[in-house]
């Protein structure tokens, strides 16, 4: 937009939105419907996947399953936003198995505060992170090839969310068990990460389920959470 002299304005009248859409794809990267970016990119001269890889990566996936929205390569061809959105749409439940997720924090600064209104409004938040000092976070370390890195993860991670510890409506618990997927729900929306051995998250592939019906495999994912959510340990306040 700088190099071909486009404003905010300038970019909005030629596709025939909101100006405030063209900032937000700026300022805090969000992904515009497919035919909009087309528009977008025709207009800059762009290709319109080298501006929003997300368009690429996500395949519908219906026809696997009535409950598979999309798939994606890996975690980081999907925008953050994608992610906050997905909770901040969320009016009954979130939960978060992670054993960091560190990145959430670093690129949306807000999570907390995020996680604490949608709890005000009555949706009951459950976030399980990794114990750094157990035997499953040690050894996922050393399949990385990250050596400590997912302990220090891990410690950063309890360091952002144990401020939400004792708010209400949000609970945060430790857990040591082996991870075989990181999942965020939120209501009968999830995105489930990969992992796989050798490969940090991030490279994994992630596929977004949309509940449709009972004991399918949004259930099973679902399931899996209160699973190890039985097994971790309460966070506490500080002081």
């Amino acid at each position: 937009m700088a190099a071909g002299g486009w404003t905010y304005a300038a970019l909005a009248q030629e596709v025939e939105i909101d100006p405030k859409s063209v900032e937000r794809w700026v300022n805090l990267g969000r992904t515009p419907r497919r035919a909009t970016a087309l528009q977008a990119a025709k207009a800059l001269g762009e290709d319109v996947h080298a501006l929003w890889p997300a368009l690429r990566q996500a395949r519908p996936a219906r026809a696997i399953s009535p409950e598979l929205v999309a798939l994606y390569d890996q975690r980081a061809d999907i925008p953050v936003s994608t992610f906050t959105d997905l909770l901040a749409q969320a009016r009954e439940r979130i939960d978060i198995l992670v054993y960091a997720a560190v990145f959430l924090h670093e690129a949306y600064p807000r999570l907390n505060e995020l996680l604490t209104e949608r709890a005000a409004e009555g949706c009951t938040v459950r976030i399980a992170i990794g114990d750094a000092d157990s035997d499953n976070v040690q050894a996922r370390g050393k399949e990385e090839r990250f050596g400590h890195g997912i302990e220090s993860r891990c410690r950063l991670a309890l360091m952002h969310y144990r401020p939400l510890a004792g708010t209400p409506g949000i609970e945060v618990r430790t857990h040591a068990t082996t991870l075989y997927n990181s999942l965020y729900r939120a209501d009968d929306q999830q995105l489930v990460n990969a992992h796989v051995w050798g490969v940090n998250a991030y490279a994994a592939p992630v596929w977004h389920l949309r509940r449709h019906e009972e004991s399918g495999m949004f259930d099973t994912y679902a399931d899996s959470f209160d699973a190890v959510w039985a097994t971790a340990t309460p966070v506490r306040e500080e002081g």
